[in-house]
């Protein structure tokens, strides 16, 4: 079906190749998934598949793919299109309509297809990813995550024999990652659709795949079934870095297979200290961030919030948590000014010892540059934020918004986010992870008092989340507080200190990390309803509790289960 030999690609004046030697063959009916750090080559190899590389990227090529019988570097991406349907990392890259139903007949109205036909496909593919209450919302008014179950229902609307995703459930919240990946998967098994994806998020892939590919600096390092091929790659998913770590061989790759083990049924874990586990508060100094009654509807009149109350104390790290749709993107706009609630009002307080200027700032009240003086934010698109020709720009102009140069602390940062070498590229040009790290990168910079982030992993591999979740704790613990809206539930476990649950535009629940995760089927870690233990939700909470108070803090890092994340 799929047939690569020696492939290789560089992008124009790009130094080094970003697809080299690249020899693979994907069967009829397959489900591979591909996988590799921030910049490795995936998105470009996903992309030669139906000629976007070269047609669309333009650069060099070199040797020889074939998928379905044609070659994309001969037709291009039309003469692909009703062979093989592909699914952008950036969703808004898909959308030609205003409507939801309008866009997913657009393709189908493009090929000709009859009236009928194309009704009856259009509800099947509404109810298959579980968006027929989209159907009439404009596109606009969605958030990022219903975004991204409509670019994958457009493209199943014309049937592909092969379906090329790029991290299809990035911006997704674990129900509807769930719901996405379970049609994906009857669509492989009962319908024999060819699937080829790459994911960040292995644990709710891995145990899918027929066969997992590993790519390194543009080459293929790994090639086979899922436990074998991450068994000892830094990438591993939790359960298979808990059997890593354990010494269980195979390992497991499903919460199922991992409790039918007779080494788990045989694992005594202690029980927790007696003081138990208390998560911190922070500094008692008030709210650095505080939102009352607030609502604010698009312009179709959804509610987006709706009479939303919200208290963050100064030096912590909040997550905000939800379902797509929930509020999360909003409220955090909101909270910078950049959208202005029908009712209600929002008080930021940065200022404290060392933290900037005192007193309280009013974000609709206040121009938007002196604001953006104490807050960074990062949108849940990093490309809305990059307007510069360089990433030294980029990072230059936020300084200079905040009044700050260039000191010690910068290159430190960028070195942890895996971006000091990128400072004369163009943010256009590197991948979706690595422009995420650049967005990151200037809200960082200038020692902001607030920081607000929406969902800030996407893109990012596990070494480099471990990285940033420390750095985030570090500025938490000098007094920085840090909101952050997202899906990555292991990510909250690790450097969130209270977690706020949005529903329908409300505060649903309030509370700390470890209670809030706690025994919940759709935002507990893995760990976590592994265990059923209120103290164990990463593993390095495991790690702790198998050494022994005695012992320390034996092991390593959370993802890969050998280097301290600090």
């Amino acid at each position: 079906m799929i047939e690569l030999r020696g492939f290789r690609f560089r992008y124009p004046d790009a130094e080094k190749p970003a697809l080299e030697n690249v020899d693979l063959r994907v069967e009829s009916g397959e489900m591979l998934l591909v996988a590799g750090s921030s910049g490795c080559g995936k998105s470009s190899l996903l992309r030669s598949l139906n000629g976007l590389i070269p047609h669309f990227h333009g650069g060099t090529v070199g040797g020889s793919v074939t998928v379905g019988g044609r070659d994309p570097i001969d037709v291009g991406p039309r003469g692909m299109s009703d062979l093989v349907g592909f699914v952008h990392q950036d969703p808004e890259a898909h959308f030609v309509a205003p409507v939801v139903e309008d866009e997913l007949a657009f393709a189908l109205e493009n090929h000709g297809v009859d009236p009928a036909t194309m009704r009856r496909r259009v509800e099947e593919v509404l109810d298959q990813l579980a968006v027929a209450h989209l159907r009439d919302r404009e596109i606009d008014t969605l958030s990022g995550g219903e975004r991204q179950r409509v670019a994958i229902a457009a493209v199943l609307t014309l049937q592909p024999q092969i379906l090329v995703l790029d991290e299809p459930t990035s911006q997704l919240d674990p129900q509807s990652a769930a719901e996405v990946l379970t049609a994906l998967r009857t669509l492989n098994e009962d319908l024999g659709l060819t699937v080829v994806l790459a994911e960040h998020r292995l644990e709710r892939v891995a145990s899918a795949a027929d066969r997992v590919l590993l790519l390194d600096g543009g080459r293929v390092v790994g090639l086979g079934p899922p436990g074998e091929t991450l068994a000892d790659s830094p990438l591993a998913p939790p359960l298979v870095s808990l059997c890593r770590t354990l010494g269980w061989d195979p390992p497991t790759l499903t919460m199922k297979a991992t409790r039918r083990r007779r080494e788990f049924r045989d694992l005594v874990v202690p029980p927790a200290p007696a003081e138990g586990h208390a998560t911190a508060e922070g500094p008692s100094a008030g709210p650095a961030v505080e939102a009352r009654g607030l609502w604010w509807s698009y312009a179709d009149g959804t509610e987006a919030l709706r009479g939303l109350d919200l208290r963050v104390p100064r030096g912590t790290l909040t997550a905000l948590l939800g379902r797509n749709g929930a509020g999360k993107s909003t409220l955090l706009k909101a909270l910078v000014g950049l959208v202005r609630p029908e009712r209600g009002r929002v008080t930021l307080r940065p200022g404290g010892s060392g933290r900037g200027a005192e007193g309280s700032i009013d974000p609709f009240a206040t121009p938007l540059d002196r604001v953006a003086q104490q807050v960074g934010f990062v949108p849940q698109n990093p490309s809305r934020l990059l307007f510069h020709d360089t990433v030294d720009a980029e990072l230059a102009w936020s300084l200079r918004q905040r009044g700050a140069a260039a000191g010690p602390g910068l290159g430190p940062l960028l070195a942890a986010l895996g971006i000091d070498g990128l400072g004369d590229r163009h943010p256009r040009e590197l991948s979706t992870g690595e422009r995420q790290r650049v967005a990151v990168a200037t809200a960082l910079a200038g020692d902001p008092a607030i920081l607000l982030l929406d969902e800030p992993t996407r893109g990012l591999d596990v070494a480099v989340k471990d990285r940033l979740a420390a750095w985030l704790r570090s500025l938490v613990d000098g007094g920085v507080t840090v909101v952050l809206s997202t899906h990555d539930v292991e990510l909250v476990a690790r450097c969130a200190d209270r977690v706020v649950l949005l529903g329908d535009g409300r505060v649903v629940a309030d509370g700390p990390t470890g209670a809030m995760l706690h025994g919940s089927p759709v935002f507990g870690t893995r760990i976590n309803r592994l265990f059923g233990d209120p103290g164990l939700h990463t593993l390095d909470d495991v790690r702790r509790r198998l050494s022994g108070p005695d012992r320390g803090d034996e092991g390593g890092g959370e993802g890969n289960g050998e280097t301290p994340t600090g």
